[in-house]
C-alpha cells in the first residue's frame, strides 16, 4: 500500500501572477525543496475544468469534431469538449464546495448538444483526472454516452466554428496511430471507453 511522503512535498515561497485575467491565471513561482534549498522559476497556470465525451450513435458510429487548435496551428480530430460554468464567472481558480454553477454530468450534456446537436440517455462517467498535473491545476471530466440520436442542429459560441464527423472505431484507432487524433486527454477518454473501466 502506497503510504504518502510529506517529506516530497514542496513548498511555494513566492508567486507573481505573470497573466492573470478573466480566462487564466499564469504564475511564476519559486519553491523551497524538500533539503530546503530554493529553486526559480516554474511556470503553472489555472484555467477552467473541462468535459471530454466518447459519444457513439445508434449505428455505433464516434461522434467527432473538427475544429482549429491554435496551439499547435493545425484543424483537429477530436471529441466533442467543453468548459464546466462557474457561478463566479472566472474560467479558473479554487475549486471550493459550491463553485461550479453546473453539475459535470450536465456540462457533458449540454456541449454534446451544442457542438453536434445530438442527445443520449445512456451517460457513464469514465474518469476525472488532471489535464496536466506538471504545470496545469484544471481537471478533465471524462464521459461515454451511448445511442446517441440528432435531434437539433448546432448552436455554437461566437468563436466556434467546427464541423460534426461520424467516424468508425477502427477509423479512430488509425486516426491515433497516424498522429491525426490529437488531443493527448481525448486519446485517453478513448482507451478508456475501450476497456470499460467503470
Amino acid at each position: 500500500m502506497r503510504k504518502d511522503r510529506e517529506d516530497l512535498r514542496w513548498e511555494e515561497v513566492r508567486t507573481e501572477h505573470i497573466v492573470q485575467d478573466e480566462w487564466i491565471d499564469f504564475r511564476k513561482s519559486a519553491y523551497r525543496f524538500p533539503d530546503g534549498t530554493e529553486y526559480e522559476p516554474y511556470y503553472t497556470y489555472s484555467r477552467r475544468d473541462y468535459v471530454v465525451i466518447v459519444a457513439t450513435d445508434t449505428e455505433g458510429n464516434y461522434i467527432c469534431v473538427r475544429q482549429f487548435r491554435y496551439g499547435i496551428n493545425e484543424v483537429t480530430t477530436e471529441f466533442p469538449a467543453g468548459g464546466v460554468e462557474r457561478k463566479d464567472g472566472k474560467c479558473y481558480g479554487e475549486r471550493k464546495v459550491g463553485v461550479l454553477s453546473e453539475d459535470t454530468l450536465e456540462t457533458a450534456k449540454r456541449e454534446l448538444m451544442e457542438e453536434t446537436g445530438y442527445v443520449s440517455d445512456e451517460w457513464t462517467h469514465l474518469l476525472t483526472v488532471p489535464s496536466n498535473a506538471t504545470i496545469a491545476d484544471n481537471y478533465a471530466y471524462i464521459y461515454e454516452a451511448k445511442n446517441c440520436r440528432k435531434v437539433a442542429e448546432q448552436n455554437l459560441d461566437e468563436t466556434e466554428y467546427l464541423d460534426v464527423e461520424l467516424h468508425t472505431a477502427d477509423e479512430i484507432e488509425s486516426y491515433i496511430k497516424s498522429g491525426d487524433f490529437q488531443q493527448a486527454m481525448h486519446i485517453t477518454a478513448w482507451y478508456l471507453s475501450k476497456k470499460q473501466w467503470k
